[in-house]
């Protein structure tokens, strides 16, 4: 299975600020087998810089951090995942900032999910409990019902097309008070998931689902979570932001993966 390594840039950096640090990437990463790299700029972002990386051929890929379920209609300033088709491959769905600043439901998320899959683009879809949630012990509820709920407008063979990004929402960094979690917590909701997509889907489906971590992640502990059984690559917010810090984490992913 691949491994991923997956930078979500948010509401930062211009157009060409992005340009910049898209042709530095380009510039000092190498191609590595079973490595695959994406950067999700600003949706205005996105073309030039899909431009930018058809110009040279280059293996990194682009994802959207946001769209509409709808393939078209009359949902002014809204963009679907249809329009996006050749632009990106990958959609990140689900993030605890769409969820919780914009009152994104389960519905919502189910419905991007199998619109993404509709349109031939592959799913992140990030499920993680909050502070409250953990401290009251409800994890693995939450996983598990963030989890079926996202996949629930899907088939199983569809099922193996989706990544799943566990981010647990008191370990984002851009949250006040965030902590990093520990690598065995890390270690036990990552098998709840896996545990939860064989228990509905078999053991064949849920061996083909890539499940990646993010919450925090940056040079110095990389490593210790792609060590994690059952991970397959990270979803990096405020360290993909430095050029240096996400190279260094590609690099520690090519080092720990092989």
């Amino acid at each position: 299975m691949k491994t991923y390594i997956v930078g979500n840039w948010k509401m930062n950096l211009t157009i060409g600020e992005s340009s910049i640090y898209l042709q530095k990437l380009l510039k000092r990463i190498k191609p590595a087998k079973g490595l695959e790299i994406a950067v999700a700029p600003s949706v205005i972002a996105l073309q030039p810089l899909r431009m930018q990386i058809d110009k040279i051929k280059s293996k990194v890929k682009l994802a959207v951090q946001n769209f509409y379920h709808r393939d078209y209609g009359a949902y002014t300033g809204e963009v679907s995942i249809m329009q996006l088709r050749g632009l990106v491959d990958y959609a990140i769905i689900g993030h605890s900032e769409r969820r919780y600043l914009f009152n994104e439901t389960n519905k919502d998320i189910r419905q991007k999910v199998a619109a993404a899959i509709r349109n031939g683009i592959t799913p992140i879809l990030c499920i993680g409990e909050t502070e409250n949630e953990k401290s009251f012990g409800e994890t693995v509820d939450v996983i598990k019902d963030q989890l079926n709920s996202g996949l629930s407008e899907i088939d199983a063979e569809d099922v193996k097309k989706v990544i799943i990004a566990y981010e647990p929402v008191w370990a984002i960094s851009s949250n006040k008070g965030a902590r990093l979690a520990a690598p065995d917590d890390v270690a036990e909701s990552i098998n709840t998931i896996r545990e939860e997509l064989k228990a509905i889907y078999g053991s064949a489906v849920a061996e083909e689902v890539a499940v990646l971590y993010g919450g925090s992640v940056n040079p110095n502990n990389a490593g210790a979570y792609l060590t994690i059984p059952g991970v397959n690559g990270l979803l990096i917010g405020g360290s993909s932001l430095i050029s240096d810090h996400f190279i260094d984490i590609i690099e520690t992913a090519k080092r720990v993966k092989g």
